[in-house]
């Protein structure tokens, strides 16, 4: 069985779900997209380069065994879902119990 596929796709998937329920709708702002340009490059720079040494190894057996250059396609998938679901979270709670200053109030900045 390839676990290591199956948890990333269903850590992906739960990483869109969890946007979606607690409506940060981040998945659907272009920002978010050119900031996983960037991760992504950066990914497949680090990556590529632990996997190439080969410091990193993976068991096929556990894999599909497609590889961007050197790095699983599952690795992407897993670093969305990691990477996602802890800026949803981090987005959420920002929102929920941070309260912006208003001009004028103290400690504020003109």
């Amino acid at each position: 069985m390839k676990e290591y596929t199956l948890l990333a796709v269903l850590g992906a998937v739960a990483a869109v779900a969890l946007d979606l329920l607690l409506r940060t709708y981040l998945v659907r702002q272009l920002r978010f997209w050119i900031f996983w340009g960037v991760m992504g490059f950066m990914t497949f720079i680090i990556n590529g380069y632990l996997t190439w040494r080969p410091i990193v190894e993976y068991g096929e057996s556990f894999c599909l065994g497609v590889r961007i250059f050197t790095i699983p396609v599952e690795d992407f998938l897993f670093g969305f879902a990691l990477i996602t679901s802890n800026i949803v979270l981090w987005e959420y709670f920002t929102r929920r119990f941070c309260v912006p200053e208003r001009p004028g109030q103290a400690g504020s900045k003109r």
